[in-house]
């Protein structure tokens, strides 16, 4: 079991991790069978930093402690007792969250211990054990809820991330999620989708470049768009145009856009859309979105596109159950 430690680099270097996929955490394959069967992906996780986590775990430990936890402290006042706790899957899933939520009962008690039972990323089976903790027993009862909130959130993500990446495993197209996350948590939120073994797209509006509809619209053209921001930007970015049309398409490639968008395109657009991008510039990636779901996905990575974005691996997640066990 791999203690539950998080890692105090600085923030550049995690946003440099969580979009280009370095990180010092690494996750391992591994097959296992949990009623229903997950494809194993081989990936890569940054965990947060304590400068940009504490933060937000402090606040919402605030949020649930008020004026402080009532029922604990009637229970055990100055009295200093330690006691262990398991953390039991009721469902299958990926695990996700684990060492983030560890790090709230070390909010509240340095000296809690955590030993993960399985890993993030991997799977869990009904009634597995995934983690064991250790330490101040007011610490494990105060800081249950929010942990538990955290973890079960982001294996919730883990999970259904992993269901759309087995359907295109077998293809060279890549998952990529986007900013319709929840205020608040998308560090933790995109941090989920990459334990599953999908990609980060943009983690806001400062470190990259995507011209939509709307900024099209406001500026007069692709054209015009592609040519105020090149002006503008940093020359190491790159620019990202969303198409509807294959004449919008034709006007990207004209502007030298470096990545094509085809947004809620049919197959067939999306076919003579991925030929007419190869024929002119091979080197232009192209992303595919709008309308994704497990139903799609495949025939859409068939086309030919490079990435797939999706929001529904958060937006449709659901929790996935996690209940902790004390021992005195």
């Amino acid at each position: 079991m791999r203690q539950c430690q998080l890692s105090g680099v600085f923030f550049l270097f995690f946003l440099k991790c969580l979009i280009e996929g370095n990180s010092s955490y690494t996750i391992a394959p591994r097959i296992e069978k949990a009623g229903k069967k997950f494809l194993v992906v081989k990936t890569t996780a940054a965990l947060p930093p304590l400068v940009v986590l504490n933060p937000l775990l402090h606040n919402w430990l605030l949020e649930d402690l008020g004026r402080g936890d009532i029922t604990t402290q009637s229970l055990f006042g100055q009295k200093v007792s330690s006691a262990e706790a398991e953390w039991v899957a009721k469902e299958a899933g990926i695990i996700a969250g684990v060492p983030i939520a560890a790090r709230v009962f070390q909010l509240l008690n340095e000296e809690v211990s955590c030993a993960a039972v399985v890993e993030e990323g991997q799977p869990c089976q009904p009634g597995q054990v995934i983690a064991r903790f250790q330490g101040s027993v007011d610490a494990l009862l105060t800081g249950e809820r929010v942990a538990l909130n955290l973890a079960m959130r982001l294996s919730g993500i883990a999970t259904l991330t992993r269901r759309y990446l087995d359907q295109i495993a077998d293809l060279p197209a890549q998952l990529v999620d986007t900013r319709k996350t929840t205020p608040g948590l998308r560090l933790l939120e995109k941090y989920a989708t990459q334990v599953a073994g999908a990609l980060n797209h943009r983690m806001g509006l400062d470190d990259a470049v995507m011209i939509k509809d709307n900024h099209i619209q406001a500026a007069g053209g692709i054209g015009e768009a592609i040519t105020l921001v090149r002006e503008s930007i940093p020359y190491p970015l790159s620019i990202e145009v969303e198409t509807t049309t294959l004449t919008e398409i034709e006007t990207a490639l004209d502007y030298d856009a470096d990545i094509i968008m085809l947004d809620n395109m049919s197959l067939e657009q999306m076919r003579e859309a991925v030929q007419l991008i190869g024929k002119s510039n091979d080197r232009v990636k192209i992303e595919a979105s709008g309308n994704i779901s497990l139903d799609t996905i495949r025939a859409v990575a068939e086309t030919g596109i490079h990435y797939i974005s999706s929001s529904a691996p958060m937006t449709c997640s659901r929790w996935l159950d996690l209940s902790m066990k004390l021992s005195h």
